[in-house]
């Protein structure tokens, strides 16, 4: 495209302060994240995940005089190669060739993965890899540094610092990070941040405030229930996005003992194998724990180490289910091709808090979903907040309802200028002005207490309940009560920690009812003759149409 252009929404404004941000995208309802920040005269897009680019281009204008080159920005940085954060960058490319695109060494291999339909001499040269750890003058005044910042490999967070004659302003974007160590990643190091005078923090919130059990105990606990399923003799069924979490799953499935030396055959299909292939030359990129593997056994394909992993054939697809497998493949894939009753049960897990949808498969088996995070939880999050110390926290990539119970913590209100902005809302960013912060949003809500002879009633608002979280919430109709100084704290129960603590669902072993009738999967009656025909039923429920699972 050879015409140039010239930006409305920040340029044809007066600037109020040397720092602002408008976000085409904040990943809220699935367009991906996409930031446009000033600062000073240079204009930096940070991360372009958008399906549709056009965002971008509808505050432009033709420019003046015709022969200008004038750009929509200054240049593209990206965090890393997830499409939610890069899928829009071929488009953007060939929109506006002359914008320069910078990633991490590592991620500039893995970025081409997002368009495996297109030639590699299409892709291959549209990134310049920048070092880690390295200030690079990218613009006179501005630069530029990458930190690790886990996650997946090559990720890194985004410090950028633009000098005047007066002052440093500093602004640091995380993109997508994890501060605990995975198989295949090493943690964001904060000691490599303290101290920077930080002046804006741009942050993902995928977790609100949620906390994780240890990364160890999420491993255990998965594997655990992969383990029951194989010693049923059920199949497991694994869809995930292209990078990272597929290959995290293999790495677990061969180094952990519930599957060292077992006969078992991982199938890896789809594009899970072409993620599994670009990691491998990686290799020297990767934590010096997975390189150490890798030079006893290779790293994922393998057909003489017990378990294997193998690549699926086309032609193996018939046999697959006929004895008990794991089965890793691209969430996109339709699920039937695999899921075939007449030849084993199966069960599907997904992984929570991702765009997969399984709903629609119930018929095929019992679905249940995982945590094996990716993303730090919200004491996470606020330990690197306060490890910073910004003046301004601006939270992105996240539920509304997830970002405002971020937004509303008391610890964070007190000490920063908090944001949480909408698509194409213009956020400015002033330092050392007097900055009245906007009331927290308000998340309490008042409810009622019935003290019955035997039990006690709680009676929430519909606030409560109009809220999305609420389904997950309630999804098993029970919950865990627990004292916490003088509070009484409720959690609702997964499905998953049902499962999981019951241990293979011993507590309704013995009894005529949801959890031992075989019309139930995935927590749902499938049988046409009951009255709960394609409800979502508690395991504890009955029906007149009960049938045992022995029968």
């Amino acid at each position: 495209m050879s015409e140039g252009y010239s930006i409305v929404s920040l340029d044809d404004s007066v600037a109020r302060s040397e720092l602002e941000c408008l976000p085409y995208g904040v990943h809220q309802e699935g367009e991906g994240m996409c930031l446009l920040v000033r600062m000073g005269p240079y204009r930096i897009i940070l991360d372009c995940g958008l399906a549709d680019i056009s965002p971008l281009t509808n505050g432009l204008k033709k420019p003046t005089p015709p022969d200008s080159t004038s750009l929509p920005a200054d240049m593209v940085l990206v965090t890393h190669a997830h499409p939610d954060h890069a899928r829009g960058l071929l488009a953007l490319h060939k929109a506006f060739p002359l914008i320069p695109i910078y990633a991490s060494v590592v991620t500039c291999k893995l970025l081409p993965l997002n368009w495996l339909d297109k030639k590699s001499n299409e892709t291959d040269s549209l990134f310049q890899a920048l070092e880690l750890r390295t200030t690079i003058e990218l613009k006179k005044n501005l630069t530029v540094e990458f930190f690790p910042c886990g996650h997946l490999p090559g990720a890194v967070a985004i410090l950028l610092t633009y000098t005047t004659n007066d002052r440093s302003y500093k602004l640091l974007y995380t993109g997508d990070f994890f501060l605990s160590n995975s198989r295949l990643v090493e943690g964001f190091r904060l000691e490599e941040l303290r101290g920077i005078d930080l002046d804006v923090l741009i942050i993902e919130g995928s977790y609100g405030t949620a906390r994780h059990p240890h990364r160890r105990n999420q491993e255990n606990q998965l594997a655990e229930r992969i383990n029951r399923a194989i010693a049923e003799g059920t199949s497991v069924l694994m869809p995930t996005p292209l990078l990272g979490l597929g290959q995290e799953l293999l790495m677990l499935l061969r180094s952990h003992h519930h599957f060292t030396g077992r006969d078992i055959d991982i199938w890896v299909d789809g594009n899970i194998a072409a993620g599994c292939d670009a990691y491998l030359e990686l290799l020297p990129h990767l934590p010096p724990s997975v390189q150490n593997f890798a030079r006893h056994q290779p790293l994922f394909w393998d057909e003489r180490v017990r378990p294997r992993v193998r690549r699926l054939e086309d032609s193996q697809r018939s046999q697959i289910g006929n004895s008990p497998c794991i089965i890793l493949t691209d969430y996109t894939i339709d699920l039937k091709e695999y899921c075939q009753r007449q030849i084993g049960s199966w069960l599907i897990l997904e992984p929570e808090k991702t765009e997969i949808q399984t709903e629609h498969y119930s018929e095929l088996g019992i679905v249940e979903s995982y945590l094996l995070a990716q993303h730090s939880d919200g004491p996470g999050t606020t330990q690197l907040i306060h490890n910073l110390r910004p003046k301004h926290v601006v939270f992105v990539h996240g539920t509304p309802a997830y970002l405002a119970d971020l937004t509303g913590l008391e610890e964070l209100q007190n000490r920063y200028h908090v944001h949480s902005p909408q698509v194409n809302t213009l956020v400015q960013l002033p330092i050392g002005d007097t900055f009245l912060q906007p009331a927290a949003p308000d998340t309490k809500y008042e409810g009622e207490l019935t003290q019955l002879e035997t039990a006690v009633l709680i009676t929430l608002s519909d606030n409560i309940t109009n809220d999305p979280r609420w389904q997950q919430f309630g999804d098993t109709g029970l919950v865990e009560a627990r004292w916490q100084g003088e509070e009484l704290v409720l959690r609702g129960l997964s499905p998953r920690e049902l499962l999981l603590n019951n241990g293979d669902r011993n507590i309704w072993s013995s009894l005529d009812c949801c959890g031992t009738c075989k019309h139930q999967r995935g927590q749902r009656c499938w049988n046409p003759a009951s009255p709960l025909y394609n409800f979502k039923v508690t395991l504890e429920g009955y029906c007149p149409a009960f049938e045992s699972e022995e029968e």
